[in-house]
């Protein structure tokens, strides 16, 4: 059976992921490092949005919503397209348990439950890029501020989902719908931020009876 579909361990224990301890410690990260990583970007860029760039409020509110549009449509087809493609070579079969297979496998394991920063920064370059050219220098500052604050709360909200409980009615829809994905059905549901495009491109979960 593929990996990607066996449910391994619920606790929260962290296997070797590479034999060379060296490249095994940096596929760990605790989930406060994004947080020192990307918060002072957001700031950064929140506040040229703000004080520097001259744009009226109603543009930099539509360029932040525009990023983090963007986002749920890079979330989407990264863990649609990439994350769930499934090799048929032994090799890109090993490549694709680093990738992803290790979270169905180990769905708890708290130490990889957020973006690596060898991942997560070449990303927020190459997106940075995408931005300025597509949108030029002084339009991509705030939508570049919206794209890092959805990763920044995809990332967080991520591990709380997977290691808290909260009351709080939107969390709870976000946990419900993850969950399913990992428990129930992992060819269904790649949305995580929004069931928007699981609703657009018909891959969310079908009911009883579908």
């Amino acid at each position: 059976m593929d990996k990607l579909h066996t449910i391994i361990s619920n606790k929260d224990e962290s296997v070797p992921m590479f034999e060379n301890k060296f490249l095994d410690f940096f596929s760990r990260v605790h989930f406060t490092i994004p947080i020192l990583i990307f918060l002072p970007v957001i700031l950064y860029f929140s506040y040229q949005s703000f004080f520097v760039v001259n744009l009226s409020w109603f543009s930099l509110l539509g360029l932040f919503l525009i990023g983090i549009f963007t986002w749920t449509v890079f979330e989407y087809a990264t863990h649609r397209f990439i994350f769930h493609y499934h090799p048929t070579s032994d090799f890109g079969k090993k490549v694709h348990f680093i990738f992803h297979g290790i979270h169905h496998a180990y769905p708890n394991d708290s130490m990889r439950l957020v973006m690596v920063p060898a991942v997560s920064v070449p990303m927020a370059f190459i997106i940075y890029y995408c931005f300025h050219y597509l949108l030029g220098p002084v339009l991509m500052v705030p939508a570049f501020a919206g794209f890092a604050a959805a990763y920044l709360f995809y990332d967080l909200t991520h591990y709380a989902i997977h290691h808290l409980q909260f009351n709080n009615r939107i969390f709870k829809i976000l946990q419900e719908h993850h969950l399913k994905h990992h428990y129930v059905d992992p060819d269904h549901g790649y949305g995580f931020t929004s069931k928007l495009w699981d609703k657009v491109f018909d891959t969310d979960f079908r009911k009883n009876g579908d």
